[in-house]
Formats: structure tokens, C-alpha cells, sequence
């Protein structure tokens, strides 16, 4: 009897343990859950955090026709609803991630019960919402420490319980699809669509989606893009679409076909340095670096550009950028080529008619400005340390017009080989809105970061005598049709402040006689500009252009009437836009509105105008500019024209223009304006003392106007943008005589005026 009562006891005993343990077990369970969700092992989000996660969103750029032409962030994610991910993804995702998503509410119970008994072995348990709830507020911190990895799985369990609360299913899964990192810069969904198939998430095909769903598994490692990894890639792929038939998403028949197609990208990497409108994209990060200085959000705090999912609507058509773009790139790669062979052999070339020892100060000046400088500098080596590593030859990509070149060669030499690199400046905008539609600052943003629209002012040379001559009409009562005495002039010392005589000549060196105004700004005559300014005052043209908007500081000096004076072609544009807007100057302007990421609109600029003068005046400049491309230095617009390429535009419609080029052909310039477009463009060298030897290669009418000739037949070759051939209109009444020429056709299209200045005695 005493056996069977100690064993009796025994298993009481045994009875009482065990309940106790599973008591304490299951008291430790509810405590670790509540002292989780009360933030003991760390935060846990609120309420709030919950409602509007923290996800990076990038501020999108949006051209005029709604194409997202780049955008900044410190994570490139642009989020999308689930109404605009196609619903073959979507069920790939679940046959491949979460089989019963739908049947449970954050917790795969049956699923995690599996993890345990098998320990792990056929996967872990981990839900989509789970996989979201790491995703947005706590990651992984890596612990091998068993007690650490069960924390964390608990903090993920309430989270996901509270998103399952917060969020419905299918927002939960558009929310999981925006969080992804897939690699390559592309972080979540849209991004990823974008960069490696060129398309938005709704445009995939199935197997494109099937894709995407099986790089979730390692994004690294099942990277398309990554070379040597195909058949790894592929096979994840034909996993998923094994999935999705196992799940009846697709049939066994579908699975066999979509299993033998190739994978397939259009790979486009976004990045700040590629793409379209770069130069501009980077003008406008620092417009909005100050702009979001004052426009405050309504708790007071300001935006963060790079993280706020703001939308920037722009101005900048994206048909039109890209016609700029290629106007640039096809006309310089030829010219750039005259340059170098012109260059060749040439001592101290690139540069003309300065001292070695000038050169050298040049090529030090860009070694002190390199990044090679600055991280030598900061490492503590010496100068001369510093210059040595200078002549030291080593493997380098360099840029060309048919695309990256790996070479070998001193540091030196490719800074030699860049100073040769024509460089240039475009915009065009509408004159009767403001609106800039095409901004091309240089010939490539990830080789050369300065901007020569809006960051370099540059000497006009003869596209400034526009102004002069509009001072003319103004101030004198003078019209186009007026005559004037082309013949030698001197200023005098001491008029309008000079210190000694000033004699300028004409390009050609000839003299005409009597001439009109019309006639003489066609054929860019400098001895009737001297005159104009001579009459009317060097302060009373700078006066006029500056109520046109221009900026840049203009000497007071009557050298400006021949150009002497340096101007950005941001300013230019929108200065000579006035004419063609009858006499009001609208400042050129880049934002329609600025949208948070909610689509409220937060700014809607509205561009600055101001009227200038009236509409004959206005109205008579056109007529004078439009000269200039009948039988002027722009005529080969209209009846072909001689140069390293001969360009057969032929438009025959009405072109308002101007050609420019400074001294020595350091800036080759052309201003050309139909009635609902102007354009300028800048060509030239980084530094004035690289240019062309001779002025037929060096005139803007060479180096500048074939660039507008290209845009402009690109743009009217697409009907889609309805670009203007009508005449400019004319007002009403006009005062004054402007029907006083017709140009006859050019009997000789090589016979082109040049319109370089000679400046003379002036010493300038």
C-alpha cells in the first residue's frame, strides 16, 4: 500500500508541475506579448505611425505632357494604389508569399505550428503583412541570440495584427509592393517597372510579374541585371509561375508556354546624372532648396524634398526636351570633330594666341578644381606630390559623342582633351506665357556640371543689337525703313566715358553707303550699331535691357553695342521673347504647381510680367529680326547654307533672329523666334582662349544657328505639338513703317554675311 501512495504522490506531484509550468509558460507568453506592445524591447509604432508610415517617398518632376522625367530621393520609391498594379501580380504574389493571406488576419497560425515542428526546415512562417510589419518600423537586427529572434518575431506579430486592423488586404499588399528593394535603385513596385522593363506596373505582362515576385525571395541574389546570373533569374521565375498554377491562377497549359520565354528587360537606370533634362532637374533642385525655405507645412516644419513624395508639375514639354537634346548631340558631334582637326598639330592648342605660361595657369587652375585635387589634399599629400600624380598615366572612361571610352592616359592629357570639348547652352520657351519647354545646359550632366543656361553668362556679341536698335525706335522715332550712312565712324575720347578713340569696323571691312535700318541689322553691321548708340546713349540701352529682364551686369560703355557683354541664355530668351509678345516681358518660368503626396496643391506660381513697350515698337524689332533670316547672317534658315555640313532647312515660314559671335569666336550665338516659340542658343569652349582660328567655323551662324534648324524641323515634324507657322501678328494701327524691304531669294547660298565683331581701338 505504501508503493501505490508514493506513486499516487508522485504523479500529483508531477500533475501539479506541470500545470504550473504551463501556467508560468503561458503567463510569460501574455507577458512577453504586453510588454512588447507597452515598448519594453523597443518602440513600437503608434496610432499615427501606423496611419502614415514613414516610407522615403520621392519627389517626382513632371514634364507638361505627364511623364515623369526624374526625380529626387534618398530612396527611389513613387508609391501606387492598388487600383494600378494588374491583378496577375498581385495573385503571383500571393500563390508565391502567402498562400491563405486572405483567410487570416496577420498570423498564419497553421503555418507558423508548421515552422516549429519542423523547425524551420520547409521555410519560415513569415505572412505578407508580417513581412510589411519588418519592412516599416523595426528591420532586422541580425541576432543570433534565440531569445533576441523570438523578441523580434512577437514585435512582428503585433504589428501585423494592428496593420490587419489599420489597412484592408488589398492595401496591405499595395503598401508591401511599395516598401520592396529591388536593386539597382529601384525601391518598391513603380520603380522597379520603370528602371528594369520601362514600364508602368499596370503595363507588365505575367511573366514580367512573375519576375518581380521572385526576387522578392533575395533581391540581390535573383537580380536580372546581374550577368552570369540568367538561368538562376530564370528558374526563380519558372518557380513562381509553377506557383501561381498550383494555386489555379494559370493553367498547367499557360505555365508550359510563359516557362520557355526569355527574360527580357528595356534596363534604364535613373540616377541624377542620366535621363532626360538633367541640367535642368539640377537648376531646379536648387530653385526648390530655397522654396521649401518658404512654404512651410502646416505644422510649421519644412518639406524634405528628397522624402516628402512631393510632385513638381513643370513646364518642360518631354518631346521637346528630347528634340533639344538630340538637336545638340547631332550637331556638335560633327562640329566638335571640325574643332579637333582644326586643333591638330597646333602648339598650345586648344588654346589660340596666349602664352605657355597662360596655358599652364589654365591646366593648373582645372587641376586645382579636380576631385583628384581635393581627396589628395585632404589625405595630407604634398603639391608637389599632388602635381606629379598629374603626369602619372592611368585607366579612365573619358567622354565622346558616340558614347563612353575606357582609355589610358595622364590626368593631365584628359584635361587637356576637355578643354577641346565644345560645349553649349539651349532654352526654349513660349514668349506669351513664360513657359520654358526644352532646357539643354550642356553636352553631358555626368561629365560636365555647369549649366550654360541659366549658371553661365557668356559674351552675347551681335544678339545684343536688337536692343540697341529697339532704343533706336523708341527714343529717336526711327523705323526700319530708315536710312542710315554705312561708313568708317569714330567716337571720340571722352564721349559716353571712353578713355581713348574708338573706331570699330565691319567684319568684311567694307563700307555700304546708305542703308536701312533692316538692311543693317541683317548683315549685323557694327559701324551703324556704333552710331545707334552713339545718338541714343550707352545708359539708355542698358536701361532697356534690364526692363527686359536681363540680370547680368552691362557696362556702361558703348562696346556693348557690339556685344561687349555678358549675359546668360536664360536671360537672352527672355528678353527677346518680349518682342514677339508685343512689347510684354513675361519672366521665363519652370512650375504649373506643386502638389504634396496627397495631390493637394500647395504652389501655383504665377510668372512675373511686366509691359515693356508698346506693340509697334515690338512689332517693328520683329520686322528687323526678321531680316536677319532672309537674307541676313541667318538666311541659310531659308535658303540653305554653307558651313562643315550644309543644312538644307528651307522653312520659308516667318522667322524672327539673330546670330551672334564674339570677338576672336570665343561665342557663337543664335536667338530664333516663331509667333509661340522662342529659343536661344549658346556655343563655345569652356574657356575663351579655345575657339575656332576661323570665323566660318567659329560664327554663331556655324556653331549655333543649325542647332535651332534641327529642334525647330523636329518640332514641326510632330504634329502632336502644333508649333506655329503663321506670320507674327501685327497690330492694328501700327505708327510705324515697317513694309520697306522684301528680300529677294539668295542667288548664292554660300555668300553668307559673318557677324563677328571688331571692337576696334577700344581694348577690349
Amino acid at each position: 500500500m505504501a508503493t501505490k501512495n508514493t506513486s499516487t504522490n508522485d504523479f500529483s506531484r508531477y500533475k501539479r508541475l506541470f500545470w504550473q509550468l504551463f501556467l508560468y509558460g503561458f503567463l510569460g507568453i501574455i507577458l512577453l506579448f504586453l510588454f512588447a506592445s507597452w515598448g519594453f524591447f523597443g518602440k513600437m509604432p503608434s496610432f499615427d505611425d501606423l496611419e502614415n508610415p514613414d516610407s522615403n517617398v520621392a519627389t517626382e518632376i513632371i514634364s507638361s505632357d505627364g511623364l515623369v522625367i526624374g526625380k529626387f530621393y534618398k530612396e527611389n520609391r513613387t508609391p501606387v494604389k492598388f487600383e494600378e498594379l494588374p491583378e496577375h501580380l498581385v495573385k503571383a504574389l500571393v500563390a508565391t508569399e502567402d498562400e491563405r493571406f486572405y483567410d487570416h488576419s496577420g498570423i498564419d497560425a497553421k503555418g507558423t505550428l508548421r515552422a516549429v515542428v519542423r523547425l524551420g526546415k520547409d521555410g519560415g512562417a513569415s505572412t505578407l503583412t508580417q513581412q510589411l510589419a519588418k519592412n516599416l518600423f523595426h528591420g532586422s537586427d541580425g541576432s543570433k541570440f534565440i531569445l533576441f529572434r523570438v523578441v523580434q518575431k512577437v514585435k512582428e506579430w503585433i504589428i501585423a495584427i494592428r496593420l490587419e486592423r489599420q489597412y484592408t488586404k488589398q492595401e496591405i499588399i499595395a503598401l508591401y509592393l511599395n516598401q520592396v528593394d529591388f536593386v539597382n535603385g529601384a525601391v518598391g513596385i513603380r520603380s522597379a517597372a520603370k528602371i528594369y522593363m520601362n514600364k508602368e506596373p499596370k503595363d507588365l505582362t505575367l511573366e514580367e510579374g512573375a519576375l518581380f515576385v521572385g526576387m522578392l525571395k533575395n533581391p540581390s541574389l535573383y537580380n536580372p541585371n546581374r550577368k552570369r546570373r540568367e538561368q538562376l533569374v530564370l528558374d526563380r521565375r519558372n518557380t513562381v509561375l509553377l506557383q501561381m498554377a498550383k494555386n489555379d491562377v494559370i493553367t498547367e497549359a499557360q505555365r508550359e508556354e510563359l516557362r520557355k520565354l526569355p527574360v527580357k528587360l528595356d534596363f534604364r537606370p535613373e540616377s541624377h546624372s542620366e535621363g532626360s533634362a538633367t541640367y535642368f532637374r539640377e537648376y531646379l533642385r536648387d530653385h526648390m532648396k530655397k522654396w521649401v525655405k518658404d512654404h512651410l507645412k502646416p505644422d510649421g516644419t519644412e518639406y524634405d524634398l528628397y522624402r516628402d513624395g512631393l510632385k513638381i508639375y513643370t513646364t518642360i514639354d518631354s518631346k521637346m526636351q528630347q528634340y533639344a537634346e538630340e538637336a545638340v548631340n547631332e550637331h556638335l558631334k560633327g562640329l566638335q570633330k571640325e574643332f579637333f582637326n582644326a586643333a591638330k598639330g597646333k602648339k598650345n592648342a586648344p588654346f589660340v594666341d596666349i602664352t605657355e605660361e597662360q596655358t599652364e595657369q589654365i591646366i593648373m587652375q582645372a587641376m586645382k578644381n579636380s576631385e583628384r585635387w581635393r581627396t589628395m589634399d585632404q589625405n595630407g599629400k604634398t603639391k608637389d606630390e599632388i602635381i606629379k600624380s598629374f603626369a602619372e598615366k592611368a585607366k579612365m572612361k573619358i567622354f565622346t559623342y558616340v558614347g563612353e571610352r575606357d582609355t589610358i592616359m595622364t590626368p593631365r592629357d584628359s584635361i587637356i582633351y576637355y578643354k577641346h570639348m565644345l560645349q553649349t547652352g539651349m532654352m526654349a520657351m513660349e514668349p506669351r506665357t513664360g513657359h520654358v519647354k526644352a532646357w539643354v545646359g550642356g553636352v553631358n550632366y555626368k561629365y560636365f556640371q555647369y549649366d550654360h543656361v541659366g549658371q553661365g553668362a557668356r559674351q552675347v556679341g551681335s544678339t545684343f543689337k536688337p536692343f540697341v536698335y529697339a532704343t533706336a525706335i523708341e527714343q529717336l522715332g526711327m523705323s526700319p525703313c530708315d536710312s542710315i550712312i554705312d561708313s568708317y565712324f569714330t567716337m571720340p575720347k571722352g564721349k559716353w566715358g571712353i578713355d581713348k578713340a574708338w573706331s570699330p569696323r565691319n567684319s568684311d571691312g567694307n563700307y555700304r553707303g546708305t542703308i536701312t535700318l533692316q538692311k543693317a541689322l541683317a548683315n549685323s553691321v557694327n559701324t551703324i550699331s556704333a552710331k545707334l548708340i552713339d545718338r541714343v546713349g550707352p545708359q539708355a540701352v542698358a536701361d532697356l535691357a534690364k526692363e527686359l529682364g536681363v540680370t547680368s551686369n552691362i557696362p556702361i560703355q558703348p562696346s556693348i553695342a557690339l556685344g561687349a557683354v555678358e549675359i546668360t541664355v536664360e536671360e537672352m530668351v527672355g528678353a527677346m521673347s518680349t518682342f514677339a509678345n508685343q512689347g510684354i516681358y513675361i519672366k521665363p518660368t519652370f512650375i504649373i504647381k506643386i502638389e504634396d503626396k496627397n495631390g493637394v496643391v500647395i504652389d501655383q506660381p504665377i510668372p512675373y510680367q511686366k509691359d515693356v513697350m508698346n506693340k509697334d515698337v515690338a512689332y517693328a524689332v520683329i520686322k528687323l529680326m526678321e531680316g536677319v533670316t532672309q537674307s541676313g547672317t541667318g538666311s541659310r534658315l531659308n535658303w540653305g547654307g554653307a558651313g562643315f555640313k550644309n543644312y538644307d532647312y528651307r522653312f520659308g515660314n516667318p522667322i524672327a533672329g539673330k546670330t551672334g559671335t564674339s570677338q576672336n569666336n570665343s561665342d557663337g550665338w543664335f536667338i530664333g523666334m516663331v509667333p509661340d516659340l522662342a529659343t536661344g542658343i549658346w556655343v563655345g569652349n569652356e574657356d575663351r582662349a579655345a575657339h575656332f582660328r576661323r570665323t566660318a567655323l567659329g560664327q554663331g551662324a556655324t556653331m549655333a544657328l543649325p542647332i535651332w534648324g534641327i529642334f525647330m524641323s523636329k518640332c514641326y515634324k510632330d504634329t502632336d505639338l502644333n508649333i506655329s507657322k503663321d506670320p507674327f501678328e501685327r497690330p492694328d494701327k501700327i505708327s510705324i513703317k515697317v513694309d520697306c524691304w522684301t528680300a529677294p531669294k539668295a542667288s548664292d547660298s554660300t555668300a553668307v554675311p559673318t557677324d563677328e565683331p571688331d571692337l576696334g581701338e577700344f581694348g577690349l
